[in-house]
């Protein structure tokens, strides 16, 4: 499985990116391949400030719904436009096209504080 290193991540599976003051938020390969055919990602807290660990949307595929948790305290800016008509690129591509939401970190350096790659990989035993 791939973790790319440029990213941060968390025990609920999502990954994070900063970008300038903004970071980039979705799930990871284990998620996706845990969750199987992805078919719906509702997303309704778009404007809002969501803190570390709350929901923020849900997830929908074939054989089940999840929810997912912000890695860190923001705001959400952005839902990946793209996930509307093609909500399949979280299998086809879950660290690029696939992103799930921008969002401005209400503190960029929450962020260090989650998990490497390495440290995901392991937690996941992959």
């Amino acid at each position: 499985m791939n973790f790319p290193a440029e990213l941060k991540y968390t025990k609920d599976h999502e990954w994070i990116k900063v970008d300038g003051t903004d970071a980039y938020i979705g799930i990871t390969e284990f998620a996706q391949r845990e969750l199987g055919d992805i078919v719906y990602i509702d997303i309704t807290t778009v404007g809002q400030e969501v803190a570390k660990e709350e929901v923020f949307g849900t997830i929908e595929a074939v054989k089940t719904v999840s929810d997912l948790f912000i890695p860190v305290t923001g705001t959400i800016v952005e839902v990946n436009p793209a996930l509307d008509s093609e909500p399949e690129l979280v299998n086809t591509d879950p660290y690029g096209d696939g992103w799930l939401v921008k969002i401005t970190p209400a503190d960029v350096a929450d962020i260090e504080g989650l998990l490497s790659a390495d440290d995901y990989s392991a937690l996941v035993g992959a």
